[in-house]
Order: C-alpha cells, then sequence, then structure tokens
C-alpha cells in the first residue's frame, strides 16, 4: 500500500494517484480553485496514534514520583542512602543475581535523588509521548520494560559489585527504537519530520553517553544496554512487524527477547558460580 508523498497517509489499495484526496482538496484551495462552502475534512496526522484516557506516559511518570514520595517519606530526605534503594529495589548484583531477580524490574521506577528523577522524568515525558504516539500503547510498554531489563543486565555484567537506579536504561531504549525504526522507514511521516528527530534523537543519545563517561556515579552500562536493546527492538518491528495489525508478530519478537534476557540473566548467574534460584537472596540480611 503506497503512501501519499505529500502527507505521507496511506492510500486507498491499488490506487495509482500519488496524492490522497485530503490533499488535492487542499491544494485546490489553496489556489482558489475549491468553491467557498466546500469543507476541509480534518484528518488526523498519519503518525499519531490518539487513545482515549491516561496514556501510559504519564502512569509510569506517575509511579515514579510516587515511589520517589515513598522514599522521601521512609528516608526523611530527598537524596537517598545507599541502604534506602536497595530497600525499596535497586539492582544490587549480589543480590539479583541470588534469587531477587525482581530488581531487574523494580529498579528502573527507582531514583537516587530530585536531580536524577526531575532529569529522568523530563526526558520519559518527551521520548515516553512520542513513542507511545507512534507505536501504541502495549508495544510501548514492552519496549519500556524489557530494555529497561536489559539495561539493567548490562549493569551486572559490567560491575556485579555495584547497585544501579534509575528510569534512564528505559529511556535510552526507547531512544533505540525511535532511532532504528525512523532510520528504517518505518512510520508514514514527513520526510523532513524524520530527519530532525532522527538527528535529535541521535545527538541526545551520543551527548548523553559522553557525559555519563565524564562522572563518577553515572551508570553507562545500563544506558548502552538499554539503547543497543532499544536499536534491536526498533529494527526487528520495522522489518518484521511494521503495523500495529501485525500484533501477533510483536508478541511474537518480545516473547523471544524475554527469552534471551532470561537465558543472558542465567548465563550471568553461572559466570559468576551463583545457583540459579529464585526468593530472597541469602546474602540481603
Amino acid at each position: 500500500m503506497a503512501n501519499c508523498i505529500r502527507c505521507g497517509r496511506k492510500l486507498p489499495a491499488f490506487s495509482f494517484k500519488k496524492i490522497c484526496q485530503w490533499c488535492v482538496q487542499h491544494e485546490a484551495a489553496q489556489r482558489g480553485e475549491d468553491v467557498d462552502d466546500a469543507k476541509q475534512r480534518v484528518i488526523p496526522a498519519p503518525w499519531v496514534r490518539r487513545e482515549s484516557g491516561v496514556t501510559l506516559t504519564q502512569v509510569l511518570f506517575g509511579a515514579n514520583v510516587a515511589l520517589f514520595l515513598a522514599m522521601a517519606l521512609a528516608s526523611g530526605s530527598i537524596d537517598f542512602p545507599g541502604p534506602v534503594a536497595v530497600h525499596f529495589g535497586a539492582n544490587v548484583g549480589l543480590f539479583t543475581l541470588t534469587g531477587e531477580w525482581w530488581r531487574l524490574l523494580t529498579y528502573m521506577f527507582l531514583h537516587g535523588g530530585i536531580l536524577h528523577i526531575v532529569f529522568n522524568m523530563w526526558c520519559l515525558w518527551d521520548l515516553g509521548a512520542l513513542t507511545e504516539s507512534l507505536y501504541g500503547r502495549w508495544t510501548y510498554a514492552a519496549i519500556y520494560l524489557l530494555t529497561g531489563i536489559a539495561g539493567g543486565l548490562a549493569s551486572i555484567i559490567w560491575n556485579v559489585g555495584a547497585f544501579s537506579v534509575g528510569a534512564s536504561g528505559a529511556i535510552f531504549g526507547l531512544a533505540g527504537a525511535l532511532i532504528a525504526s525512523f532510520y528504517l522507514g518505518e512510520f508514514s511521516m514527513p520526510g523532513i519530520a524524520i530527519r530532525g528527530t532522527l538527528r535529535s534523537l541521535v545527538v541526545f543519545a551520543v551527548f548523553n553517553l559522553f557525559l555519563g563517561g565524564l562522572f563518577r556515579g553515572i551508570d553507562n552500562a545500563c544506558h548502552v544496554g538499554g539503547l543497543v536493546s532499544g536499536l534491536a527492538f526498533g529494527a526487528l518491528i520495522a522489518r518484521v512487524a511494521p503495523q500495529p495489525e501485525q500484533a501477533h508478530r510483536r508478541v511474537a519478537i518480545f516473547l523471544l527477547a524475554a527469552l534471551v534476557l532470561a537465558a543472558a540473566a542465567a548465563g550471568v548467574a553461572h559466570h559468576y558460580g551463583v545457583p540459579l534460584r529464585f526468593g530472597r537472596s541469602p546474602f540481603n540480611h
């Protein structure tokens, strides 16, 4: 199915036209050739999916803020010491590998201080809204969670003794998925919009990775893990399941990714000589 060369909207099946009816009417009106009382039909931009109600980005934003407030109330501070973050579910390699695998999920909703959460939520609000509008809600959710888990695993692989908190691994995952999809031409967007957005995403990823390498305490391994897994997701979706109607293909992609991550987690535990188990870590007293 072809796209309109003006606006990118899908043309009807078996159409030999290159411009959609909306653009034909709009251009006629611009030239003054359309009758005065002809109404230009309102059609939403083709790259925007509008879903009613509360957005997933708002839910994720709210979950992060709620946990930050809970940590602030528990500690009496807005910059949290390590034990507070560990208690709430930080990704600690020793605890995670010895049974507390849930930390690979919870760590991405926690933050170490006020500046940490402000910067991450600012990025999530922008990147999350864009990803949700382009991919749809459930695909966005899968990318966010799985790339966040991939970032957590990368953090453990790089430094098993460190602990990690923050949504940045998942946020880099969103950036990676968008970069791959824009580059491979998945979305029906005007070329100028694609080039500008792709350039901004690449600058965001490169600049923040560079910044992460300059300062101690920033978990750049988590960022890299999220970004690389996001690039893989974006490329697979663009090539295998570019249309939202191909839900079964997207489900297969995410199930395969979940199996790969599970195998990677088991491999990391085996590498450190830790028996695969689930439950409270014997080292967490």
